[in-house]
């Protein structure tokens, strides 16, 4: 999976940017007050924060794993983001489809016109609950984790489990979404913390843990196969008065249905990564009471290291897009060599 990091081209010009972003930078275009438009962006998304709502539009591009490239596609996947999203989320965040219209070269934001874009509307989430951000001024503690397991635990418990979500979880499908992390970041070994022997370490280490069928048969066979977030880390928590939990990855169901170990082992992962490996420990310990498995740490260390190394590669690949500025390029190396060494750190330990 390559989900770039949110606000890696933030600062490009503007005359390089899509004519109906630039249309959707002016305040005035929107049916509601704004006082600031702002625009973010990933690989995959333009995300426009107008006022108190945020409108995400998702690009034409084909990744093999994501296909974006026609319209038709943009919009039943503005739609999935919808449905999956408010599986986790209050009913008033994830608000509606949204179409952009065009009428002899002039652009509107709904009403009458062709469509040439489709995007989903969201309410603004208030940033200084974000639990990336909480985290950084020391904020987060065992309450807090309390709350996300609180709200994680019935979220899987109702989660599809169908024999086709559950296919998902053998070591066929598992092995195919690990190990095309190494294919994707063989050329760039020696560059962003990632030499010949780390790479190699990390990549036999889930090499042969892969070899044991078993334990992810006894996974599918206790029905731990369930149609989950996919993006579980600080960065899509909000920990407002309710925990808000968004932006699953609606766009590959083989991504998003998992075995549970694997979604919580990224937010353990990401515990650990900000230095609080306490409440990663907590974190995992309050889970499998509450959940009720136990054998969830047969996988633990596996998908630690697995969702380390995606980290890492998504980092390394933005800092080489030459679209994205110097200093988020910057940021993001180093954001990469910390990932990877943590991925190494956890194969030796399961090893």
């Amino acid at each position: 999976m390559v989900k770039s990091v949110a606000g890696a081209y933030d600062e490009m010009n503007p005359e390089r940017l899509p004519e109906y972003i630039q249309f959707l930078m002016n305040a005035d275009v929107y049916p509601h007050p704004v006082d600031e438009v702002r625009l973010l962006q990933t690989h995959i998304s333009f995300v426009v924060l107008a006022g108190p709502f945020v409108y995400k539009w998702k690009k034409p591009v084909d990744f093999g794993f994501l296909n974006f490239s026609t319209l038709a596609r943009r919009r039943y996947y503005c739609g999935q983001e919808l449905l999956l999203n408010r599986r986790l989320c209050p009913d008033n965040v994830y608000l509606d489809l949204v179409g952009l219209t065009c009428d002899d070269g002039v652009y509107g934001l709904g009403g009458r016109g062709r469509k040439v874009e489709y995007g989903v509307k969201m309410a603004r989430l208030p940033e200084e609950r974000m639990m990336n951000r909480l985290i950084r001024k020391g904020e987060v503690d065992g309450h807090d984790i309390d709350r996300i397991v609180t709200r994680l635990v019935p979220f899987y418990e109702r989660s599809e489990s169908s024999s086709k979500v559950t296919g998902f979880g053998s070591v066929r499908e598992v092995g195919r979404s690990v190990m095309e992390n190494f294919k994707q970041t063989a050329p760039y070994i020696g560059q962003t913390g990632l030499d010949r022997e780390r790479f190699d370490r990390i990549r036999d280490f889930a090499a042969g843990f892969l070899a044991h069928r078993r334990l992810f048969e006894r996974r599918m066979a206790e029905g731990r196969i369930r149609d989950c977030h996919g993006d579980l880390h600080t960065a899509n928590i909000c920990l407002a008065d309710e925990v808000i939990i968004f932006d699953c990855i609606e766009f590959s169901r083989r991504l998003r249905c998992t075995d549970i170990a694997a979604d919580v082992a990224f937010l353990a992962m990401d515990l650990d990564l900000h230095g609080l490996h306490n409440l990663s420990e907590y974190f995992i310990q309050r889970f499998m009471e509450a959940s009720g498995d136990p054998g969830l740490l047969s996988m633990l260390g596996f998908y630690k290291c697995y969702r380390a190394y995606v980290r890492g590669k998504i980092n390394l690949l933005t800092a080489v897009d030459p679209g994205v500025n110097p200093r988020t390029a910057g940021e993001c190396r180093e954001r990469a060599g910390s990932c990877f060494a943590l991925a190494e750190s956890y194969a030796g330990r399961s090893s």
